[in-house]
């Protein structure tokens, strides 16, 4: 199979497209012909050896899929060859096969294409992981989310909305501000253009925010949570800036507040029967139409620089995703 390799630490543009071994799936597992799979940043932390969980090299990155089971291993009940999957994976989603665990697996919603699938797990996932586990969001409460137009800033809007929160979208440029006030948020703040902390004071009538949602980090951290409402929670999901913030611990003191870790991939493994329900409501919310996963860019995997760019470079309006299928004159099987 032809697969996305990374043979040492660096850039994205150091990757390599090799002939690897097709995997073969072990028990509990289901090998996955991938047709799309999606780009997140913890990936580009990863292919620099900068992610919490160091992979050794060479390896191939990506760690969500969607495509069609060709085989299972012992014990799977849940999939037959031949299915149509989402899958999250610790890695291997940038090939065109990859292994998952069953548990880390979810048919694909007839609502969504392969490319909408690919970008699902790890967004949605962790986004509605984040909302109802970490922070316990409740009708009427205010969600502010930074990079609110990124892949799971935007997925945390729609959540925010599906669980009856008021949402405040912050975002870097009008155009991404659009982008999310689309995606159903009330109201919008241009933190290039002005105070978070005063503008989020000014749309809360001085009461702040009752949970902010933070893969951003960096300087505007500061600012969003000292904006945060009485007992208010602060949920770290990443660092897409490149800088981690240090919190003030008086400011929790001051207003009973809480800061909360968000890492969905290794509590979703820890909790394989909750993280079974998420998917569950999370289907049942893109049946209703209160989902629709936005993806901004699609690139062949031989494009792969360009994909990565879109991250890099923060212009992407929802999901990167690259498609797996072969050039016309290769075959895959």
């Amino acid at each position: 199979m032809r697969a996305l390799v990374c043979n040492e630490y660096g850039p994205p543009d150091s990757l390599c497209i090799e002939q690897w071994d097709d995997p073969v799936a072990g028990p509990a597992q289901i090998v996955v012909k991938v047709a799309a799979a999606g780009i997140n940043f913890p990936d580009v932390l990863s292919i620099a050896g900068k992610y919490q969980v160091k992979t050794a090299t060479p390896f191939v990155p990506g760690n969500e899929a969607a495509g069609t089971v060709l085989s299972i291993g012992a014990g799977v009940r849940q999939f037959a060859p031949g299915d149509r999957v989402i899958v999250a994976t610790r890695g291997g989603a940038f090939a065109e096969r990859c292994i998952a665990y069953e548990k880390m697996a979810m048919p694909l919603p007839a609502e969504l294409d392969f490319s909408q699938g690919a970008g699902f797990s790890v967004t949605y996932g962790t986004s509605y992981h984040a909302l109802q586990q970490r922070a316990s969001v409740r009708a009427g409460e205010t969600l502010l989310v930074l990079g609110a137009a990124g892949g799971v800033g935007i997925a945390a809007v729609q959540i925010g909305k599906a669980l009856g929160a008021r949402v405040i979208a912050a975002a870097s440029t009008d155009t991404k501000l659009e982008f999310a006030r689309a995606a159903g948020a009330d109201e919008l703040i241009n933190y290039s253009m002005s105070s978070l902390k005063e503008k989020v004071r000014e749309l809360t009538g001085g009461n702040g925010a009752d949970v902010v949602y933070d893969p951003v980090g960096g300087a505007l951290a500061e600012q969003a949570y000292r904006a945060l409402a009485w007992q208010g929670r602060y949920l770290v999901v990443g660092f897409a800036s490149g800088d981690i913030p240090a919190f003030a611990a008086n400011i929790a003191l001051l207003k009973e507040a809480s800061v909360l870790g968000v890492w969905w991939g290794t509590w979703a493994e820890k909790n394989p029967g909750l993280q079974a329900i998420n998917m569950q409501q999370l289907a049942q919310l893109l049946v209703a139409g209160k989902l629709a996963p936005p993806t901004s860019e699609s690139d062949a995997m031989d494009d792969f620089s360009d994909a990565f760019a879109a991250i890099t470079k923060r212009r992407a309006l929802g999901k990167v995703i690259l498609q797996m299928a072969p050039p016309a004159s290769s075959s895959s099987e």
